[in-house]
């Protein structure tokens, strides 16, 4: 029989319930454990119910402009996809898997009324997330994160320079060794020894420093003036990456031009996926300091615990 004063399948009272749920959202699962003197696992059920009840269809009205990025939680290659509301920062929803058709679960659940809202979403360079937002949300613009746009450039110039260090000899091995921060490193950022040891590259090693020029001419587009400027820079970089005789850039060129459009409308909407990415660095946060969690369900509902804004009624002691 349900009583007012306990949820659902709990032998705790829904204000003892409600107090250790307000102190989940500041501190660790652990503590919170042994502050009440109840079980790690029983405070994750706790954890659950409250999220359950509180949690309802309602977060995903009203969302125009999201961002979509994959969490990983675990080993063997567990994955979370997490989608969030750029207008409130609030993670919106939550799932296993960083498939497709995961991200399609999250559209079924929104509706093809609310899917037809969305006018903006921001993610990594995900095939699959692309394909489901073509799916089910075609009229969204996607916008490709300049965060991963860099990480696959920086990647670029990695191969190339451990490329290198394959074909060196010893005597060229030691002149290369500890380039690879100088070359990832932003100019500003550089010491006055790995300034030398660019200059020593482009003495010793005009392939290498040949590669560092290009990664730094890319990032040069996202600071131009408009976004016909940016057509213009990028049309001149596609055709040197393309000569420059670097299989990595070449690779790069021709993958960046196919996505070209959702990369260039960074410069219009200066949306990233900045904030996906910090709400991605406390779930890890809230995934370490509990020393993993054992399935899917207890971590997304600490997720929402956390990340949604969710309000406990506190009643105090």
């Amino acid at each position: 029989m349900d009583v007012p004063w306990a949820r659902p399948g709990s032998v705790f009272t829904r204000a003892f319930e409600n107090e250790v749920a307000w102190m989940l959202q500041r501190t660790d699962q652990t503590t919170v454990a042994r502050y009440f003197r109840i079980s790690w696992r029983a405070v994750g059920r706790i954890a659950r119910r409250v999220v359950a009840e509180s949690v309802d269809g309602s977060r995903l009205d009203g969302l125009q402009f999201i961002g979509v990025d994959e969490i990983n939680y675990g080993r063997p290659q567990k994955f979370l996809t997490c989608v969030v509301d750029h207008i409130s920062g609030r993670t919106v929803w939550a799932a296993p898997g960083k498939s497709a058709e995961t991200l399609g679960l999250f559209f079924a659940e929104l509706g093809p009324e609310r899917s037809t809202a969305i006018e903006i979403v921001t993610m990594d360079m995900s095939a699959a997330y692309t394909r489901a937002v073509h799916d089910h949300a075609p009229q969204a613009e996607i916008v490709y994160d300049r965060f991963h746009v860099v990480q696959l450039l920086n990647a670029a110039v990695d191969e190339v320079r451990r490329e290198a260090m394959r074909m060196a000899d010893d005597e060229e091995k030691r002149s290369l060794k500890s380039t690879r921060w100088p070359l990832l490193k932003n100019p500003w950022n550089l010491t006055r020894r790995e300034r030398q040891k660019l200059s020593d590259l482009q003495r010793n090693n005009r392939r290498i420093y040949r590669a560092y020029l290009l990664k730094e001419s890319f990032q040069q587009i996202y600071d131009a003036p408009s976004v016909a400027h940016a057509d213009d820079l990028f049309v001149g970089w596609y055709a040197w990456a393309r000569r420059s005789a670097l299989a990595p850039f070449r690779k790069f060129a021709a993958t960046i031009k196919s996505y070209w459009p959702a990369v260039r409308r960074f410069l219009e909407v200066k949306l990233t996926n900045a904030i996906v990415e910090g709400t991605n660095s406390k779930v890890r946060m809230i995934s370490h300091r509990a020393f993993g969690f054992h399935s899917a369900a207890a971590l997304i509902a600490m997720i929402y615990l956390n990340c949604s804004n969710i309000v406990i009624p506190f009643i105090g002691w």
